[in-house]
């Protein structure tokens, strides 16, 4: 009997998302017209989205209201649509330099504001208010950081609310008493769906309430909105999406806000091949947020099967930006064969706007069980030292003037110059910057240092790894963003 009734519950759970996927795939098609072009990268700070918040203040269609400030004395708004009694609140950013959901809340809030979907939009908006509080930690966004300016993680304040964000949070929530809330975040970009060598481009949780992670009806509508979710997303990102452990976190303000009653969904934008920015998975999030929406207004989701939550495949932290396979390494005489794991790790320059380089190898050895976004088989490949360019060059001009298709080839991938700019807190070129008294170590593979280095076969370099990024000599492109100074 038992069988018999979860396989009732996948078909109820079948029809229930098969009727969406119109809607869904219409979204999906049209999200460039609703795309907030203003703030299309990541580092975007308060002063960016102050203007679309000021333009939804004079639209009679949305309520704007000032609804606390941060320690830094920016202010915090809450922006509400709809009349129905059931109220979905939606929060992101409450990490500073997690910015993709803050970014898809202003493609969403367009999307309310345009006159298209009017039969969709009238059945969410007369039986929902929608509350969005975008930038929860706007101090933390201009230092592109996850803390705020008291140093502390918000989401580890949901008891002591000692930071004035977390006193927002908790307030707006219960003077909302929300039925459903999005918490809405970014994770790291090396995560992957369990056992794949796919990123967990988006990943999941219904946060548990109590440390025996019960499962009540709260809770359980979560799992629902997830299930639905997830199916939509299998569309555009198949088999690239996580779950998030659900062990209980007493402090964290996702598993607080479950037990105070508000069904709660965390959502997590992660990586996806080529897409730096996260203007993809930006068009993701709006997409399934969208969607999941629509399912909430109509009471869809109430059909949705709940079994199916776990089989959404576990988070796993296994990926690498750049994997090097099988690879002969000589060490004192002798000659090992190894894997190398590289990522290619953002540091923000003072502005905080904008970022460089500066890639490390993580791990070394035997890597079979991790994966790469970008992975090369070094069988028959030998690991060489880069060489130094055996000219001193004078400035960043006669660098300039350097054939570094050329330079690379031969082995090179350092220049010394004997005026390196101040300014310049990174080499602008393919190939690393070393002043004249800079004295480049002997090549020794380990965790923690600079990949810089070539792959010979037959006394010829194939491949170049520059600061992490791998070349390819056989090709015409050399796609390095940037190389190291070394004073």
């Amino acid at each position: 009997m038992k069988n018999i009734f979860l396989s009732i519950l996948s078909l109820c759970s079948l029809s229930v998302i098969g009727q969406s996927d119109n809607i869904t795939t219409q979204l999906y098609d049209t999200y460039e017209n609703y795309k907030e072009s203003s703030i299309g990268k990541r580092r975007i700070k308060r002063s960016d989205i102050q203007p679309l918040i000021d333009k939804l203040s004079a639209n009679n269609k949305f309520k704007v209201h000032t609804v606390g400030k941060s320690i830094g004395g920016k202010d915090l708004s809450l922006i509400s649509i709809g009349t129905g009694e059931t109220n979905v609140f939606l929060w992101s950013q409450m990490h500073g330099d997690e910015p993709t959901a803050t970014q898809a809340i202003f493609d969403i809030l367009n999307f309310f504001d345009s006159e298209d979907f009017k039969e969709e939009k009238e059945a969410i908006l007369a039986n929902l208010t929608v509350h969005f509080l975008p930038m929860l930690n706007p101090d933390g966004a201009e230092l592109y950081q996850r803390r705020n300016l008291l140093g502390i993680d918000i989401n580890r304040d949901a008891l002591r609310l000692q930071s004035p964000e977390s006193q927002t949070l908790k307030r707006v929530r219960d003077s909302l008493d929300a039925d459903f809330g999005f918490n809405l975040h970014d994770q790291s970009t090396y995560y992957n769906a369990e056992r794949t060598e796919k990123p967990a481009t988006i990943s999941y949780l219904a946060p548990a309430y109590n440390y025996e992670k019960e499962i009540n009806e709260t809770r359980g509508n979560a799992m629902k909105i997830i299930v639905f979710m997830n199916d939509i997303l299998q569309k555009y990102a198949p088999g690239q999406v996580g779950r998030y452990n659900d062990d209980f976190e007493p402090r964290a303000f996702g598993d607080n806000i479950q037990k105070w009653g508000t069904s709660t969904i965390l959502i997590e934008s992660g990586g996806y091949a080529e897409d730096v920015e996260k203007q993809e998975i930006r068009k993701l999030n709006y997409t399934s947020i969208l969607s999941a929406i629509y399912t909430i207004a109509q009471k869809s989701y109430e059909a949705i099967g709940i079994e199916e939550y776990e089989k959404i495949p576990e988070n796993d932290r296994k990926l690498f930006d750049l994997k090097i396979v099988n690879a002969n390494y000589n060490l004192m005489g002798n000659t090992y064969t190894i894997d190398i794991g590289v990522n290619q790790i953002e540091v923000d320059y003072p502005d905080h706007n904008s970022f460089w380089y500066s890639s490390r190898v993580l791990d070394q050895g035997d890597l079979s069980t991790y994966y790469g976004y970008e992975t090369l088989d070094a069988t028959g490949y030998t690991i060489k030292q880069a060489k130094v360019y055996p000219k001193n060059l004078t400035n960043f001009d006669e660098v300039k003037a350097l054939n570094f298709k050329d330079l690379l080839k031969k082995g090179f991938g350092y220049v010394r110059v004997s005026s390196i700019p101040l300014k310049n807190i990174n080499s602008p070129f393919p190939v690393h910057i070393l002043s004249t008294k800079f004295k480049i170590p002997e090549l020794n593979l380990a965790p923690g240092i600079n990949p810089t280095f070539f792959l010979e076969k037959d006394g010829i370099s194939e491949y170049a790894v520059i600061n992490g990024f791998l070349v390819d000599l056989k090709k015409s492109d050399i796609q390095v963003p940037n190389g190291m100074i070394f004073r």
